[in-house]
């Protein structure tokens, strides 16, 4: 684990699924670092975490990378185990996916069964372990990235629509469990794309064809997670969505 942190009373943010510096984890990581808290990613890449982490202290931030596989059990409880001893655990973000797209005849099931493992099995073991380390101070947040595929099926969407689906009704699960005894459970539908490395690298025509209104924000989307933390337990909103303003729905 790599890093700058204050150790011992520290607050801390852990957000796994964080890559590339221009992608959501990673904003969703900054943001809850602006507001003093030390920020943990999770991904599989050290050298695309040593980047983010660099890029927050940079700003004045506290970060640790914190290398994992989140289909993994092991991975998750080790690190887990790790940074309690910094100091305490206030949020967990869960953003990790795999979009996987194919015509069902063209989706072979190892493809479907993986996109499930990362999409919805992470998803529900990093959310039983987060709950485990924040019951005993009876309060937290847990958030959990949905999408547009959370809430319908398309086309080529199978695999990702299944994990996405069960994701969401993991956190409503989680919710409806936890939320009497002060976890604040939350999943947010990011419905449209995201101005991001992915898009803007790998699908520059798609980024192209929509145009500057037509991109999430991914600043924009990390403060919705902030402010899903910071609202008061008389009033909590356990899903919200969020979609470009020239975004049909």
């Amino acid at each position: 684990m790599a890093g700058n942190s204050n150790a011992g009373d520290a607050k801390l943010a852990w957000v796994v699924g964080v890559g590339a510096l221009q992608g959501t984890g990673a904003a969703v990581a900054r943001r809850f670092a602006k507001e003093g808290m030390v920020a943990v990613v999770t991904g599989r890449s050290p050298e695309q975490l040593a980047h983010v982490v660099r890029a927050i202290e940079a700003d004045g931030g506290a970060a640790l990378a914190a290398p994992g596989d989140v289909t993994k059990e092991r991975d998750i409880i080790d690190i887990l185990s790790r940074i309690e001893t910094l100091g305490t655990l206030e949020v967990g973000v869960y953003n990790a996916g795999n979009a996987r797209w194919a015509p069902a005849l063209e989706l072979d099931s190892a493809s479907f069964e993986d996109t499930w493992r990362v999409g919805c099995l992470g998803g529900f073991m990093f959310g039983r372990e987060v709950v485990r380390a924040m019951l005993p101070r009876g309060r937290g947040t847990i958030l959990f990235t949905g999408a547009t595929a959370s809430l319908r099926g398309r086309p080529s969407f199978a695999a990702f629509s299944a994990a996405k689906a069960g994701l969401r009704m993991v956190s409503q699960s989680l919710a409806r469990e936890f939320q009497p005894a002060g976890i604040h459970v939350a999943h947010v539908v990011i419905d449209g794309s995201i101005r991001g490395e992915k898009i803007l690298t790998r699908l520059p025509e798609l980024a192209e064809k929509k145009g500057p209104d037509g991109l999430l924000d991914i600043d924009a989307i990390a403060d919705a997670y902030w402010y899903l933390h910071q609202q008061h337990r008389s009033a909590w909103t356990h899903e919200l969505d969020v979609r470009p303003f020239a975004e049909s729905f």
